[in-house]
Parts: structure tokens; sequence; C-alpha cells
């Protein structure tokens, strides 16, 4: 062991594990997120209605959600542990500031989704009608309430308002002197809401590819069909609401951490109506081998303006210099450029995927589509893949920065040696493989089986309603 983690600093070690268990646990949430909210939907209809297809359907796709749920409790825990294993300098800085959004979350949000997660599970025929509608609608909104408190957190380490930094027996410790100003951070509306249209996006994009799977084999035509509707519906509208807000957090950005945009082009020198590469063969230390370029690009995403100023990284680095002290500002740009484009790349095919299969819809074509049917069902892992490289993208590119501006990614690491970060990667890694694997097979096991298991009236005893978990 000592001689593998030779070489390799406590704060290497830790960022892996940080990343590895953090990107590995967001693939569960925004699904929680979005799918929560369309078996609601579907819940609703099927009380409007008094239609047994949507009953079914919110059914089926609540046994998905609650798979989803669970194990993402699970990976979940780990995350707040780390900050005292691993962060401890950094939760001695911030914790006063970032612990508050963090206890509210656990202490209101994630208790509202499973008190709320069980009435709907064990309430069905047991309590009347409107109220088991109502309990999924408050799980749903339980895990948007969620959502809230951990992207304000987050929002503050990109942009930290709302504080002032003390001296605590020796120790300089950043307090929160306004708590509506955290919340309400410009940072974390742009960032909240691209986070859940982003979220929705990825539960109808989800639900249709279940959806156009089993129609492809004639499987439950009628259920699945009024599923893949309002699946197609929302993923337009989720698209087009993930890419505005998409663009709005580029300008944003642009004027709080530029060194971030200049990174996701490789834009070295500040320019007027910058391009935008598309795609890049050979390195990215400005003499690529071949790229395809969009003039006024990259000025019009960052400042909305055909021959807005982009600031460069030598520029940006020169400056951080003056005001923080020697060091490397830059962070990975392989990683930058490269996560961007895949980000940007999926949701823009996304969109189209929502809008052709809307086409397909006024045409009366959908069932029949064996073509589009077949690419949705490919584009499942799609917005997951957006997702992980959307928050890598955002994480790395505020490196060296853990708190922008304030503390320094090498300064917030615990001080402890690199063996046992080492020995904890190992195992959360192990036991993260082990899930992701019983998750995949719990998935497709329910997903591709159906909704042919499910009871054939709405009332279930308590040991069927625990069947919706396994």
């Amino acid at each position: 062991m000592n001689q593998l983690i030779a070489g390799i600093s406590t704060v290497s070690l830790a960022r892996w594990q940080f990343a590895i268990t953090t990107v590995f646990h967001f693939l569960f949430v925004p699904l929680t997120i979005g799918l929560g909210l369309l078996v609601a939907i579907l819940q609703t209809v099927a009380y409007k209605r008094k239609d047994d297809s949507y009953d079914r359907m919110a059914r089926f796709f609540g046994k998905l959600f609650l798979i989803n749920f669970a194990i993402g409790v699970v990976t979940g825990i780990v995350q707040e542990f780390q900050f005292g294993m691993d962060w401890s300098r950094y939760s001695v800085y911030v914790g006063n500031i970032f612990g508050a959004p963090l206890a509210i979350e656990g202490l209101l949000a994630f208790f509202m989704e499973s008190t709320f997660l069980g009435v709907w599970i064990f309430g069905r025929g047991r309590v009347s009608p409107r109220v088991h509608l109502a309990s999924i609608w408050l799980a749903s909104l339980g895990t948007f309430l969620s959502a809230i408190f951990i992207i304000a957190a987050n929002a503050w380490m990109q942009h930290p308002v709302g504080y002032k930094v003390i001296t605590v027996h020796g120790q300089k410790q950043a307090i929160m002197t306004d708590f509506w100003a955290v919340i309400t951070n410009s940072t974390f509306i742009d960032a909240y809401l691209h986070v859940v249209f982003g979220a929705i996006l990825t539960a109808s994009v989800f639900m249709l590819a279940i959806a156009a799977y089993h129609l492809r084999r004639g499987n439950s035509v009628s259920d699945f069909g009024k599923v893949a509707r309002i699946a197609i519906v929302v993923t337009v509208l989720a698209g087009m609401g993930t890419i505005f807000l998409g663009d709005s957090q580029a300008k944003q950005m642009e004027q709080q951490q530029p060194m971030k945009m200049a990174a996701a082009e490789a834009l070295y020198d500040t320019q007027n109506g910058a391009s935008f590469s598309l795609l890049t063969v050979g390195d990215l230390s400005g003499n690529p081998i071949f790229q395809i370029r969009l003039p006024h690009l990259l000025s019009v995403l960052a400042t909305n303006s055909w021959n807005g100023q982009v600031k460069g990284i030598n520029q940006l680095q020169s400056e951080a210099t003056a005001k923080y002290g020697k060091g490397s500002y830059v962070p990975i740009l392989w990683v930058e450029y490269w996560t961007f484009r895949v980000m940007v790349g999926l949701g823009f095919l996304l969109l189209a995927l929502g809008a052709y299969g809307l086409y397909l819809m006024r045409k009366g074509r959908l069932e029949k589509s064996k073509k589009f049917l077949r690419f949705a069902s490919w584009m499942l892992l799609a917005p997951f893949l957006a997702n992980a490289t959307g928050w890598i993208f955002t994480e790395v590119g505020r490196q060296p920065w853990i708190v922008y501006g304030l503390l320094k990614t090498s300064n917030a690491v615990t001080v402890i040696a690199p063996g046992y970060v080492a020995a904890s990667l190992i195992g959360f890694t192990a036991i993260y493989s082990f899930l992701a694997v019983l998750e995949i097979g719990l998935m497709i096991r329910v997903a591709t089986k159906g909704p042919s298991a499910l009871p054939a009236t709405s009332t279930e005893s308590p040991e069927r309603a625990l069947e919706l978990v396994y």
C-alpha cells in the first residue's frame, strides 16, 4: 500500500474520493427529483380521470422511483461524513455557513420526503384517495426543497456572500451574517433552476426510454403510449428550460468566474468577438491540428454581445496572481473543454429527441416509428452523462479554490497520512461499485418486466406494498 501511494498527496487522494462518491451520488439525485414529479403527475391524472391505465403507470414508475430513492439515500450519507474525514480544515473554516443549509436539508426536506413516501406506499387503500394523492405530491415537494439547501450550500462556495471572516483561537473562520443573502445568492437562483429543469429532463427521457422499449415489443401499448406522450412533452419543455438557464449561467460565470469560461474554450488571450470551437483535434495549447469554429459565438455566450470581450487565460492568471499571490489559477483545460462540449451537446440532442417525438405525435406515427423508439431507448443514459459532465465542469473549473476567492483546496484538506485516505478511497469505491451493480440490476429487472406483475386492483396489503421497493 505504501509503495502504491508513494508520491500521491493527501489532497489528491481526497479530491479523487470526493469526486468519485459525489458524481456517483448525483446520478441518483436528478432522477429522484424529476421522477417523483412525473409519478405525481401520473397519479393526479389517474385520480382525476378514474383511469386504471394511468394508475398502473404511476405504480410501475413508482417502483423505479423508490429503488432509485432508497439507494440514493445510502450513497448520500457518505457525502456529509467526508467533510469531517478528509476536509476538516474546510469544515472549521466555513462550517458555520455550510452546515446550516445541510442541517435544514436533513431535518426538514429529507424527513418530509421519507415520511410522505411511506404514506404513499403503505397508505394505498387505507387513507382516502385525496390524501394518498397529496402524499406523493408532498414527497415530490420534499425532493425540491432538499435540492434548494444543497444547491444553496454549493452556490455559496462558487460565489460567497452574506459572511464575514473572524479569528477564533488563532484560526480564521467565516461566519454567516445574512442567511437571506445566502439563500437569494444570484449564483444559487440560476444554478437551482438549472438543476431542477435538468432533473425533470433526466426523468422524462428515462420515462420515454422505458416506454419506447416496451412499445417496440408491443407490450401494454395503450399504457406506454400515454406515458410516452407525457414524457415527450415534458422533454421538450424541460430541454428548452435547461438550455435557457445554462445560457444564463454562462453569462453569470463570465462575470463571477471568468477563468472558467476561458478554460472552457482554452482561450489564452483576451478577445473581442471571440469564436467558439465545436471540435478540436490535437492539444489545447493554442496550436491545434484541426478545429471547427463558429465566429463570435463565445462572445455571444459569455456577454450576449456579438463583439463582446472575453478575457483570456494569460490575462486572468496575471490578475489572480496580483490579487491572491503566486500560484497557478488555471484549472485542468482538457477537462473543462470537453466536459463543457459533452454537456451542451447532449442537452441539444435531448431537445431534438423531444422535438422529433412531438412531430411524430402530431402525425399520429409515434407508436409505429421503430427508428425513433430505438433511438429513444438508446438515449436512456444521455441525461445522466450530461449531469455528470456538467458538475465536473462546474467543480473542476473553480479550482484551485474550494471556496472561490477565500479558501484554496490545498488548504482545506485534513492533515492526515495519505494511506488512510487511500484506504477509505478503495473502500468507498468498492461499496459504490456494488451499489451500482445492485441499482442497475434492480432497475433493469423492474423496467423490462413492465407493469404485468402489478395487481389488477388499486388496494394492496402492506406486504404487497413492500414489493414496490424490492
